[in-house]
């Protein structure tokens, strides 16, 4: 909300309601997520979570790491550096921020401050990973201010991409590699879109698309082998 509202009120002071120019991102994206992204950590201070919001120390399986890989693979290719090229390099870097802002903000609340809510009050880890997803998903249906009906669909993908930031996370150990991710994998999107950069599509914006079905495929079909082995549970299945 403070993205939404925050946003509106700063567009309507600035004159600026579209991200075509550099000052646009400034004014539309940069300032309203500079101040949910201090919002957040300031959350994070208050409550003395840096380590359990920064850090995971509940690993999966080492074969996770593709799902960071697929993302970043998706990143190169999705990118239009030709259309960002025009724009010029303020522009560029204003972008960077501004999409960097979102995947730290986004993922220090909800796979930072979310995860540990969650784990605190005892939910197994598969139940975390499903509600950190949900809500996540379900906080992006506040973009229905600007953006009508259309959020639904968009709001069940992120609740996809909450899961692949999760996965990512843990695989990773710490909170800095899915938010660095999170932001360029918007990025990306933003990059080849023709409603930001006015011009024809980039068909490479398909790639981070296409990293959706993908990923859920390999993790549907790798699920069981997602969590590390208990040495518990490898004592029972040992040959006598």
């Amino acid at each position: 909300m403070i993205i939404q509202i925050g946003g509106l009120a700063i567009s309507g002071w600035s004159g600026e309601d579209d991200t075509l120019t550099t000052r646009g991102v400034v004014f539309t994206m940069v300032i309203p997520l500079a101040l949910a992204l201090v919002f957040t950590y300031g959350v994070v201070t208050a409550l003395g979570w840096w380590r359990p919001v920064l850090r995971d120390d509940r690993p999966v399986n080492r074969w996770a790491w593709v799902v960071p890989i697929v993302l970043l693979v998706a990143i190169v290719v999705g990118i239009d550096y030709s259309a960002l090229g025009e724009k010029g390099w303020l522009f560029v870097v204003a972008l960077l921020i501004a999409t960097q802002f979102v995947g730290w903000g986004e993922e220090g609340m909800f796979r930072g401050i979310g995860v540990t809510v969650l784990r605190q009050h005892g939910l197994r880890e598969g139940q975390v990973a499903l509600w950190s997803s949900v809500i996540f998903g379900a906080v992006h249906l506040t973009n229905v201010i600007g953006h009508g009906a259309s959020t639904i669909p968009q709001a069940i993908l992120v609740s996809l991409a909450g899961y692949f930031f999760y996965l990512t996370r843990r695989v990773s150990g710490n909170n800095a590699v899915n938010s660095v991710l999170h932001g360029l994998f918007d990025f990306a999107l933003l990059s080849g879109s023709a409603i930001l950069l006015d011009q024809g599509a980039y068909l490479g914006v398909f790639a981070p698309i296409l990293a959706y079905p993908v990923l859920a495929i390999v993790l549907l079909v790798r699920r069981k082998k997602i969590e590390p082995s208990r040495p518990d549970d490898d004592a029972a299945v040992a040959p006598a």
